[in-house]
């Protein structure tokens, strides 16, 4: 055989196009066999994390815990702000960083201990309450309070980031609804068995004991993640840079359609977190509610979250997230009105029927985690953590007003229930504008 016939017959390099054509189906094929694998792992992560979360509840256990250390309408009013602020300006500098990195569980498993930590810390610090004054904890409660969202959410976007690679479009649906109800029922369980008798010890020293048991949740959450089998990723070579970062935020919702009316919807929809804290000072102030029924509230908020998840999980895979937003929205618009009525109308004896009003509260985590479904179905897997950093800052931008409106409740609490009621519903008004990306996906199919 001639040196020429040999060079003729050996095979050809296939070409650069279709040797990533290749990868990429060799990629689809590894996610496909491992997603009931991921998708199980990421159930129980997001169950332990519901069971740490349930002993730090921000509608209830934060807001009593800051009345116990400090007191003021204007300092429970500080919650809101520093939680989306600090939720929202992390993301968008992690972003890039996790757009790059090959393993995106490395960043949620990273978050999830350090949210451990942050809570060990403040668990700690809460030993000594009853026993010594402490005039400056209101103050780190607050810094360890924004280190802590900061970091939470960066694990957020990590999870719907790595849920956005690992888990199908019309699977994201059951997972929400899977993680929902089990992390109901554990939380639940947990919060039954415990809850009452730590918020019953005097002068707030059971808060050491919650707190505990969050950080140890938050451990467990993230050693969980080492199950997950996640192909891994090229490097990238995403921008860095903090200024080009936010830049690039800006020009996203200044010529992105899709993108400027889910962010108007999201940020009028977030005003209801305005409220948040101060549903459970309305139940203490008129309904003279005390520690068992704190654990109520917590316990039917969890409940709802769970029965919540699995009803919009299964809708948003059959119809897509549009129409769940826009119901969840104007179900959300009636809580203010709700948590008025009650505390009004009924009698100290009366008071466990205001736990309806955090029945109902439990849309709000739903309808955040529906907002990030329906934005990871506008884009290519590669810009996920760009677009949900994104939707995280306008999510922020209603809760610089939190301040203002504690200040404003102390002084009329009627008049800023109904006004935040009137701004949710206009959100839900303002559904019937988005579009509908499940079509677009359809018709790939």
């Amino acid at each position: 055989m001639s040196q020429n016939e040999t060079a003729t017959d050996a095979p050809l390099p296939a070409p650069a196009a279709v040797r990533e054509t290749d990868a990429v189906v060799e990629d689809h094929e590894l996610k496909a066999k491992w997603e009931l694998r991921n998708l199980l792992v990421l159930a129980a992560h997001h169950v332990f994390l519901r069971l740490a979360w349930i002993f730090k509840t921000e509608t209830v256990i934060i807001p009593a815990f800051l009345d116990t250390i400090a007191g003021a309408g204007w300092i429970r009013g500080c919650l809101p702000v520093l939680n989306r602020i600090s939720q929202s300006v992390a993301p968008v500098l992690a972003s890039a960083s996790l757009r790059n990195a090959p393993l995106k569980s490395r960043m949620l498993m990273n978050t999830s201990l350090l949210m451990a930590f942050l809570f060990g810390v403040l668990a700690f610090l809460c030993l000594n309450l009853g026993r010594e004054p402490m005039p400056w904890l209101p103050v780190v409660f607050l810094i360890l309070y924004s280190m802590f969202f900061a970091t939470t959410g960066v694990n957020q976007l990590s999870f719907n980031t790595l849920q956005g690679k690992l888990i199908r479009p019309h699977r994201r649906g059951r997972l929400m609804s899977v993680a929902g109800m089990a992390g109901s029922i554990v939380a639940m369980t947990g919060a039954w068995f415990l809850l009452t008798g730590w918020l019953s010890l005097p002068d707030g020293r059971g808060f050491a004991r919650i707190f505990g048991v969050t950080s140890f949740c938050f451990f467990l959450a993230s050693t969980i993640l080492w199950l997950v089998r996640e192909p891994r990723d090229p490097q990238g070579h995403a921008e860095s840079h903090p200024g080009r970062l936010f830049l690039n935020v800006w020009r996203t919702l200044r010529e992105q359609r899709s993108m400027q009316r889910v962010a108007v919807v999201a940020m009028l929809y977030m005003s209801s977190m305005l409220l948040f804290p101060h549903y459970q000072w309305l139940g203490r102030t008129l309904l003279e509610a005390g520690p068992r029924d704190l654990m109520i509230w917590v316990i039917g908020q969890n409940l709802s979250v769970g029965i919540f998840s699995s009803i919009t999980g299964y809708i948003g895979d059959r119809y897509g997230y549009r129409v769940v937003i826009r119901c969840e929205t104007f179900a959300m618009s009636l809580v203010p009105l709700v948590a008025i009525g009650l505390s009004e109308y009924l009698e100290p004896d009366q008071r466990i029927w205001y736990a309806i009003t955090f029945i109902m509260l439990g849309l709000t985590p739903v309808t955040v985690k529906t907002l990030f479904n329906y934005v990871l179905e506008l884009v290519h897997e590669e810009h996920h953590p760009h677009y949900l950093s994104t939707l995280n800052v306008c999510m922020a931008m209603p809760l610089f007003f939190a301040p203002v409106v504690g200040y404003l409740i102390d002084w009329n609490h009627h008049a800023m229930f109904f006004l935040i009621a009137g701004v949710v519903f206009l959100s839900g008004l303002l559904t019937f504008r988005m579009d509908e990306p499940r079509h677009e996906l359809d018709e790939q199919d």
